[in-house]
């Protein structure tokens, strides 16, 4: 009953601004109503007088009557389902609008932990049953619950002894439902569950076919989508099976009374107590109620179901975002200085992911943050966009909490490149200008002029009109990249933000980036997050990051001079150098040197290790090593990143990304038994490889020198 009043109270709330129509609706519903009660009532009289009566003149009048009124009932139920069409349609629509806008409102933490399939599911099939209730209502509920009003009052009119007989039949009617709807509610939510799981899981696995065809997963697939299958199908045959036990419980008590109804009425028409034309039209009346009954009972599933889909939106409706726009203050002038003052923030709450953050930026500086992964790097341009909330401390620009700035304000500011450049389904020169959507054309143009890619534009056949594709699927990494950038720059923004960029593009590519990047310095404050360093040489300011602090920070050259994170990761990248036009990449002896199967070695085997490594290329989503096989490579990162797993038995034990200058594969050089470890490709990566049989010559030209030596 609570959940039916919610979803009664939702309706009204939304049926207000169509409350102009709801009169003449109403006054169809009683003309219809009137008209389905009166036409059995008439029998009476028909019967009566004008057969029994020989009375034709009567008996031409009611069948006029009777047919003007069929004629008039029809035109107004005609005009009123379209006028109830019009009305649940704009109802469903502000309700769609409300659950869109309540949907932009939520926090990004709300994304991270709800399958984006679930949500769909809320705007399709939950949606989709509170439609199908709402716009049946009428027909099989308000009706006939007038006609049963109607009915059960003229009863009386006729016979009241039999009208308490008949009266006795809608107790029975609601035993069935009231029993087994409360169970059909639930197992129409959990229906809608599996349903939203089994929608999440299709988006998921469509998204990721590369990694789905890479790793040969379609079977694998197959057995965890026909789970979800399994699972909808017994929710279904459940709520199917509660249905019928609530169509069917309501049928048999109306069945059954019909013949106790009919047996009572000859029984007063045989003793003279009741004319044959009451019992006909009490027979009749009784009928038109009990089919009244019947249709109420078949749109009782639907109202049910409505309520499992209703209370799946409801809990997205209540969901409370944690970034509320709470400020009351535009952001003024341009930015001069962004400031974070012993900012503490938490994903989970369970530790702190950056804790006790103090550094500053200055108006027009280019800052970048470097560190391992995971060390909050990209936390922190989410807080500079008061994507979340830090627990603790603040973010101020020009001295003032970025809480107390309007979140429209703020972010109108701020232009925004991410790591994966997501391009919408429309013209060019619409996603540009999604960045400011009142830029006019040369607007738009002069961006794609700063980003640098105007020119390819304007060589494409539709220019500027030509369609983008799904994610940009039509553009290359590179040519995605360049549009969201002129995407970021249309907004004239006073600080840009730029989030590992280049790393899912090849060397070309990225140094062609890279370049643009850098004519734009000077313009606007840049922050920008990456863990290549080379690509931050130039920077005024470089933040280093560990475990969520900062534990360096200056330009290139003052950290190279001290020894810390920096000067490390430094050495470590520089040890692999790629060659972005040859595409070809070598690894200096001091690199060598400190990956672990080369300890001990001398000078000169450590020169021939380095002539021996061979550069090798591998698109996103590859699987380098696989636990369980035999690997045939060490493998040292020049460019890209790569998840490293190590898997003991079916499970795995330990997780992490490694990135340029790290190396993995080690084992493989040293033992031929299968691999403890699953590594596989993130983004485009150009590695530097060796082979078993190359270390073996070279441990055995390495033996003998040492031998020749002691000689």
């Amino acid at each position: 009953m609570r959940d039916t009043r919610r979803l009664i109270g939702r309706c009204l709330r939304h049926l207000r601004p169509h409350l102009r129509l709801c009169p003449i609706i109403g006054a169809s519903l009683l003309v219809e109503a009137a008209f389905y009660s009166g036409l059995p009532f008439s029998f009476r009289y028909i019967v009566d007088y004008g057969l029994l009566g020989r009375n034709h003149r009567l008996l031409g009048i009611f069948i006029a009557a009777l047919l003007g009124g069929a004629v008039v009932a029809t035109l107004l139920g005609l005009l009123r389902d379209r006028l109830y069409a019009k009305v649940t349609a704009g109802m469903l629509a502000d309700l769609r609008l409300e659950l869109f806008d309540h949907l932009q409102r939520l926090s990004m933490d709300f994304f991270a932990t709800r399958q984006s399939g679930d949500i769909l599911a809320s705007f399709s099939t939950d949606l989709a049953v509170v439609e199908k209730a709402a716009s049946s209502a009428l027909s099989w509920a308000v009706l006939p619950g007038l006609d049963v009003l109607a009915g059960t009052a003229l009863l009386f009119v006729l016979d009241w002894r039999l009208a308490l007989l008949a009266l006795l039949v809608w107790p029975v009617t609601v035993v069935g439902p009231r029993i087994f709807t409360p169970r059909m509610a639930e197992e129409s939510f959990r229906r809608k569950e599996a349903e939203a799981g089994m929608l999440s899981f299709v988006q998921e696995n469509a998204g990721a076919q590369m990694l789905v065809k890479a790793f040969d997963l379609v079977e694998s697939s197959r057995v965890f989508f026909a789970r979800r299958v399994h699972s909808v199908r017994e929710s279904m045959v459940r709520v199917g099976t509660l249905s019928g036990l609530i169509e069917r419980s309501s049928y048999v008590g109306t069945m059954f009374f019909q013949v106790v109804l009919l047996a009572a009425g000859v029984y007063l028409a045989v003793r003279g107590r009741l004319t044959v034309g009451a019992l006909a039209s009490i027979q009749a009346i009784f009928l038109s109620v009990s089919n009244s009954v019947a249709n109420i009972a078949q749109y009782f599933p639907n109202l049910v179901e409505a309520l499992g889909g209703l209370r799946r939106i409801e809990n997205l409706l209540e969901r409370e975002p944690r970034v509320l726009d709470s400020g009351a203050a535009d952001a003024s002038g341009r930015w001069s200085d962004i400031r974070f003052r012993g900012v503490r923030f938490s994903y989970s709450n369970q530790g702190f992911d950056l804790n006790d953050l103090t550094f500053s930026i200055s108006r027009g500086q280019s800052l970048a943050m470097v560190g391992l992964s995971g060390s909050g790097k990209s936390t922190i341009l989410a807080l500079m966009m008061r994507l979340y909330d830090p627990a603790a401390g603040a973010i101020e620009f020009d001295g003032v909490d970025i809480r107390k700035i309007r979140l429209r304000s703020l972010r109108s500011r701020i232009g925004y490149v991410p790591q994966e450049s997501f391009l919408f389904d429309l013209s060019l020169r619409e996603n540009i200008r999604l960045g400011r959507p009142e830029a006019s054309d040369e607007e738009v143009e002069a961006a794609a002029r700063a980003a640098e890619i105007h020119d390819f534009i304007r060589q494409l056949p539709q220019g500027y009109e030509t369609p983008a594709g799904e994610r940009g699927g039509r553009l290359s990494g590179g040519q995605r990249q360049r549009v969201a950038l002129a995407r970021a720059l249309v907004r004239k923004p006073d600080l840009l933000i730029l989030d590992e960029v280049t790393s899912a593009l090849d060397p070309a590519t990225e140094s062609a980036i890279q370049a643009t990047l850098e004519r734009l310095r000077g313009a606007r404050t840049i922050v920008s997050v990456t863990h290549r360093l080379q690509a931050v040489t130039a920077a005024d300011r470089i933040v280093v990051l560990e475990r969520g602090r900062v534990a360096q920070e200056g330009s290139h050259e003052e950290l190279l001079r001290q020894s810390g994170l920096y000067r490390q990761l430094w050495e470590k990248q520089q040890g692999a150098i790629l060659d972005p036009v040859r595409r070809q990449a070598k690894i200096s002896v001091e690199r060598v040197r400190q990956v672990p199967v080369f300890y001990g070695m001398g000078e000169d085997s450590l020169r021939e290790a380095a002539s021996l490594f061979r550069t090798e290329e591998m698109a996103e989503g590859h699987t380098v090593l696989r636990a369980g096989e035999t690997g045939d490579r060490l493998y040292v990162i020049v460019r890209g990143s790569v998840e490293w797993k190590s898997v003991a038995g079916d499970r795995t034990t330990q997780r992490s990304v490694l990135q340029d200058g790290d190396c993995f594969g080690e084992s493989v050089l040293l033992a031929s038994g299968p691999l403890a470890e699953t590594v596989t490709t993130l983004s485009h990566c150009v590695f530097l490889t060796m082979t078993p049989q190359e270390y073996r010559s070279l441990r055995e030209r390495t033996e003998n020198r040492r031998v020749q030596a002691g000689a």
